[in-house]
């Protein structure tokens, strides 16, 4: 299998879970928070770092808490297993808690650059499906 096709095969994945997660965000009562959040953690994630970004999200709960869930499931459903034990955190509170507590530099370099190639494809989905004006 050529290297192209592998990238296209993992481009493939990421968007059609993206896209799954993201209609599910189009049905909350609070969509419109939905898409701002997934538009705004990627910075997040560049300015502070993925384990502060994921225990600001922790911290704030509700939409926020369901967007993480959202990405343990990606990294769960991952076939690269970039977090090799993902299958068995069980809420987006363990993952923080994991990553936060990461000593290994290249595999949280990995982790970080994984989430924002999800949160790419989140992001193109949540503007497409929530209209911006709605509240």
């Amino acid at each position: 299998m050529s290297e192209r096709t592998v990238v296209k095969g993992l481009e493939q994945g990421r968007a059609e879970f993206a896209f799954e997660c993201a209609k599910k965000g189009s049905e909350l009562d609070k969509k419109s928070d939905y898409r701002s959040y997934v538009k705004k953690i990627p910075m997040l994630i560049k300015t502070n770092g993925l384990g502060s970004t994921f225990a600001f999200m922790f911290s704030k709960g509700g939409t926020y808490e369901l967007i993480g869930e959202q990405v343990l499931e990606w990294l769960k459903n991952d076939d690269k297993e970039i977090l090799p034990d993902a299958k068995n955190i069980k809420s987006f509170k363990d993952l923080s808690v994991k990553i936060i507590s990461f000593d290994d530099p290249p595999q949280y370099r990995a982790l970080t650059i994984e989430v924002l190639a999800f949160f790419k494809w989140l992001r193109r989905f949540a503007e497409g499906l929530i209209e911006s004006s709605e509240t």
